[in-house]
């Protein structure tokens, strides 16, 4: 692990030292080795492997004797390791108390309460760091690329954030020098029960931005696809023709995970994503690798906001979300099943898309972007054309942009 700026160590309390017997596969002793006197980032994700592995070898005893350690450790207000370990430590507490036969210790709770935002909330929300606005811009600006010259745009929204991202679309295109195409978004009305949750409809939503496009001159029309379901959203992909397309639309795919666009021949497909793989078997394997990669919003929180910050809590409460999710359940209910961006390029090319570079211009929007934001975020390239959001040189979320290398019918 990389614990190159993951804070300063922690003491190690020991008010039970009778619960360090010498056995080290299978006692406190074996997970504290090395630890001993001070924690770091590295350790206390050690102290996290063996209470999973724990967990999955049915060792209850062992379990509660890393949770006490834990518990004494983690804090929701102490240093961005220990804020993060105490959403790891309430995850497995979770997991354990559906999944550890004969244990009466173990007292968690799934079910983390919903925060519904305003529509100004959420602005600021996105505004906070710029994990949502780095997709948004590199995003953005390769859509208005591909649709020059074209009188009537038609994009496919399967994203997460409620349409902030189209404000600053419809602004750019209402500028355009030969003016603006008419412009109609679609959006399910299914979404995967992920933070940011909002507190009105998204047919509000929908007359928000229709008032906007009004104001700046740009026709527009917004249309809801009805869905109940994950399982109706990826039928409705497969059938085009319940999408309402229209062949003299320039058709544009924005989404924030792979989907399957191939047969609606799209003049673009831009995918914005977490830069990490969620989707192992193991519960040890993504116990790791969920703790290097959500230490960084819980990092570049700390460089602006106080411990005790309610707009840091909050947000730090909808990462937890996710903690929950990817450690605290298998099978249907686990919907956390991110991918790198290594293998989303593999499955585009798979299915026959190509990828595009983003132009300089882009570049150096995003660049002025983060300009906006603590001195360690930054932006490199990486393969198959992706632009890459960093904290401090890790990989956070990357956005790429894809084309057909022919179209359906000519396949």
């Amino acid at each position: 692990m990389n614990t190159e700026m993951r804070g300063t160590p922690t003491t190690i309390p020991l008010q039970n030292p009778s619960l360090l017997n010498n056995n080290p596969q299978s006692s406190l002793a074996g997970a504290l080795q090395g630890c001993i006197g001070s924690l770091d980032g590295a350790c206390l994700e050690k102290l996290l492997l063996h209470c999973a592995s724990a967990l999955e070898n049915n060792d209850v005893t062992l379990a509660q004797q890393v949770m006490w350690v834990l518990n004494n450790l983690a804090s929701s207000n102490g240093d961005p390791n220990q804020r993060l370990t105490s959403w790891f430590l309430r995850a497995l507490i979770s997991r354990a108390s559906r999944v550890c036969p004969n244990a009466t210790n173990f007292h968690g709770n799934s079910n983390l309460e919903r925060r519904l935002m305003s529509v100004t909330e959420l602005a600021g929300y996105v505004d906070l760091i710029p994990w949502h606005r780095f997709g948004f811009c590199a995003s953005n600006s390769a859509i208005y690329k591909a649709i020059e010259g074209q009188t009537k745009v038609h994009i496919l929204d399967f994203s997460i954030t409620h349409c902030m991202q189209w404000p600053t679309l419809i602004d750019a295109i209402s500028k355009r020098p030969e003016g603006p195409p008419s412009l109609r978004i679609s959006v399910p009305s299914w979404r995967p029960q992920v933070p940011p949750f909002l507190n009105v409809s998204i047919e509000e939503v929908g007359q928000r931005l229709a008032n906007f496009a009004k104001f700046r001159d740009v026709p527009f029309e917004f249309h809801v696809i009805e869905q109940l379901n994950y399982d109706m959203f990826l039928n409705q992909l497969s059938r085009p023709s319940t999408l309402q397309l229209r062949d003299d639309e320039a058709l544009v795919v924005n989404c924030q995970n792979w989907l399957r666009v191939r047969d609606l021949n799209p003049c673009i497909v831009t995918i914005v994503d977490e830069d990490c793989d969620f989707g192992n078997s193991s519960l040890t394997s993504r116990i790791s690798t969920c703790f290097n990669y959500l230490w960084i919003p819980f990092d570049a929180l700390e460089t602006f906001l106080p411990k005790d910050s309610r707009q840091r809590l909050d947000y730090e409460g909808d990462i937890g979300h996710k903690i929950e999710n990817i450690i605290g359940f298998e099978g249907n209910q686990r919907i956390e099943r991110l991918e790198s961006c290594n293998k989303l390029s593999k499955r585009m090319e798979n299915i026959g898309f190509m990828s595009v570079p983003f132009g300089e211009e882009t570049i150096k929007e995003v660049k002025s972007l983060l300009y906006e934001h603590a001195s360690g975020w930054g932006m490199k390239k990486e393969e198959h054309n992706m632009l890459v959001l960093t904290w401090k040189g890790h990989n956070s979320v990357y956005a790429t942009s894809w084309v057909l290398i022919q179209p359906p019918h000519m396949a």
